[in-house]
């Protein structure tokens, strides 16, 4: 194994502002998407929609994601990045502004689907330029902070929805995501530079790469495999969390909202400081250290949880360990592809990332049972299973990072890296 590597050097103003309107861009490219399902006993009310809907409206926006995922990949790269962007930003924007004036089921799913339809590219987008614009050696900085976003919704921007949605009705959320989002979109499109370097490298090849040739690398195939591992452990267990603590461990509901802000803020913090870790480490070191801490929460949480331990403390090492864990790979598949098929790789790795995360969600769903008792049955059997998938990421994240390092190494220098098969 190497030596860690050189600290690398702060990131400059340009690159803050990159990484500031990027985290600004996914900010509000994750509220529209997890403020949905809290605000449901609200817009049910209003709109006349069963309870029993509400999973499915939140579902749409995943499923538009993946297919988008899918198809865009076929042209992203054809565009200057920030242009694309600002497309994929302001049809969010409508579609959100448009799910605000629903006036039923079906005009609100519709609404739910073009935004992920939308969405879903948004954020392939915003990792490509993230990617094209920062320095290798200080991505895992610039990630970890943009991935903050997660955090500060969940720690700001869920709250403030809901407040808003007691204060006013429920479309004043909805309203007004799209309000910030029009700012955003405006700082987007005259802030960013142009990002058309891809563009130059796809005019110098002879053979652009198409999806299935993409597709057919095994550095992709390893990372898409990767990250499904990750996000497949993962929703094993979130959208159980809630149900687990106030069914099985007897937490108060009134008290919910503090477990979610005290992981937040958990989060905030390890996205921040995982980021300058891999820059100096790798991805495999500090990514195995999470999934470590990963499965030691997992295990103690929900098969062996001890009564004595402050039920907030097992929550913040889980938000930590996700925190980790998600800087280190995400860090790492943004070296897989060249500037040329960068947002087609971003995109399909999009579709692996809401397709795992449906399909962990639909398996643990199958696992578990309500108990006579009221008590969440197959709890254990969900955490088995999140715990094995998560043991296969480690090996993953060595032999990207391993095959990326030769394939570093083995080019000359002033040489472009050739394209792994």
């Amino acid at each position: 194994m190497s030596a860690p590597q050189a600290a690398p050097s702060t990131l400059t103003s340009f690159e803050r502002k990159v990484v500031l309107l990027i985290g600004a861009v996914q900010f509000i490219n994750i509220l529209d998407f997890v403020m949905v399902m809290p605000l449901g006993p609200y817009f049910s009310g209003g709109l006349g929609i069963a309870s029993s809907h509400i999973g499915t409206i939140g579902g749409s926006y995943t499923a538009a994601a993946s297919v988008a995922g899918l198809v865009a990949g076929t042209f992203l790269d054809r565009f200057d990045r920030r242009q694309a962007l600002a497309v994929c930003m302001l049809g969010l924007v409508a579609s959100t502004a448009a799910g605000g004036l629903s006036t039923g089921l079906v005009t609100l799913l519709l609404a739910r689907v073009c935004a992920g339809v939308f969405g879903g590219p948004a954020t392939a987008l915003s990792m490509s330029i993230i990617a094209d614009l920062i320095p290798a050696e200080k991505r895992g900085r610039a990630l970890g902070l943009v991935m903050m976003a997660f955090s500060i919704t969940s720690v700001l921007g869920v709250p403030i929805a809901l407040r808003l949605a007691e204060l006013g009705g429920w479309r004043i959320p909805f309203l007004g995501v799209s309000a910030l989002g029009l700012l955003v979109v405006a700082g987007a499109i005259f802030l960013l530079p142009p990002v058309r370097g891809h563009l130059s490298s796809e005019r110098q090849s002879a053979r652009p790469v198409g999806i299935l040739q993409l597709l057919g690398r095994t550095d992709v195939q390893l990372s898409y495999l990767m990250t499904a591992l990750v996000m497949m452990s993962a929703f094993m267990l979130i959208p159980n969390i809630a149900p687990y603590l106030l069914q099985n461990l007897d937490y108060p509901r009134e008290n919910l909202g503090n477990i979610y802000l005290a992981g937040g803020v958990m989060s905030f913090i390890a996205l921040r400081t995982a980021g300058r870790l891999v820059d100096r480490y790798g991805s495999f070191r500090v990514g195995t250290v999470g999934v470590a801490l990963g499965i030691t929460s997992i295990y103690v949480g929900f098969i062996d949880f001890p009564r004595w331990l402050p039920i907030p403390v097992l929550f913040m090492a889980f938000m930590l360990a996700n925190g980790v864990r998600n800087v280190s790979y995400s860090t790492l598949v943004t070296k897989v592809p060249e500037p040329a098929v960068r947002a087609r790789f971003m995109s399909l790795q999009s579709a692996v990332q809401h397709m795992a995360s449906a399909l962990g969600a639909v398996l643990s769903s199958q696992l578990l049972s309500d108990e006579p008792d009221g008590h969440l049955g197959g709890v254990a059997t969900v955490a088995t299973v999140s715990i094995a998938l998560a043991l296969g990421v480690p090996p993953m994240l060595w032999v990207v990072e391993n095959r990326l390092r030769a394939r570093t190494q083995a080019a000359p220098a002033g040489v472009p890296v050739p394209v792994p098969r």
